[in-house]
């Protein structure tokens, strides 16, 4: 295995585990010596990871650390690049822009081949139908990260209109429409709502009950019953 992937897996194996992981461990799972893990832990610390430990004792990776360019592999700059395309056609408007700019960020600090490889990648992402909206599902992407609630005017497939206080917790983008999933204090249940049956949104200052990471587990655990 050459010794930048080497580099690379080993950068996994320690995000993969909260605690310290011996170096015999580490060594084993890459199959190298120990004197040849220290080396590379020596050279992931030169390179600006926070590895905390010694041997005898463990080693642990502090989080924050980014992978520096070199360590990506032109499978993963065209993963790079395809998923940059795909949300430029597919994301709302904000979200595509900031693909592009996430995109160009990537670029400025690539390597020239790497660069060239990502200017000429030849993945393409195909036309996307115009989605309807009527409001700004910006604004529902900040209630996600802030776990706000937010009141929404809906109209069901039958244009029976109602008015909703949910806890969005994930939103969905699909070819031809974008779905918010939440937990309904009205039906009290998780349901799914399409936007573009949204006539009006206001994020609350109110904070829902529960952390998104735990609404999320039980979403995906249960049942969640679409809204009718």
């Amino acid at each position: 295995m050459p010794r930048a992937d080497r580099l690379l897996e080993l950068l996994e194996i320690l995000r993969r585990h909260r605690g310290p992981v011996t170096g015999a461990r580490l060594a084993e799972e890459l199959g190298v010596s120990l004197r040849s893990l220290y080396r590379d832990i020596d050279a992931l610390r030169g390179r600006g990871a926070e590895i905390e430990g010694e041997a005898g004792f463990g080693y642990v990776l502090k989080p924050g650390f980014l992978l520096p360019p070199l360590m990506f592999s032109r499978e993963e700059i065209e993963a790079l690049v395809l998923g940059s395309r795909w949300v430029a056609r597919r994301g709302d408007a904000e979200l595509a822009r900031a693909a592009a700019r996430a995109l160009a960020k990537i670029k400025s600090v690539l390597p020239a081949d790497l660069r060239d490889e990502a200017d000429a990648a030849g993945l393409m992402v195909g036309p996307a139908e115009a989605v309807f909206e009527r409001i700004d599902v910006g604004l529902v992407r900040e209630a996600i990260r802030r776990e706000r609630k937010i009141v929404i005017a809906y109209e069901d497939r039958n244009a029976a209109a109602s008015q909703r206080t949910v806890w969005p917790f994930a939103l969905a983008y699909f070819d031809r429409l974008h779905m918010i999933a939440a937990w309904c204090e009205l039906r009290q249940g998780f349901r799914h709502f399409r936007i573009d049956r949204i006539a009006s949104l206001a994020v609350a200052e109110a904070r829902y009950p529960r952390r998104r990471a735990a609404l999320l587990k039980d979403w995906r655990e249960g049942e969640g019953v679409p809204a009718q």
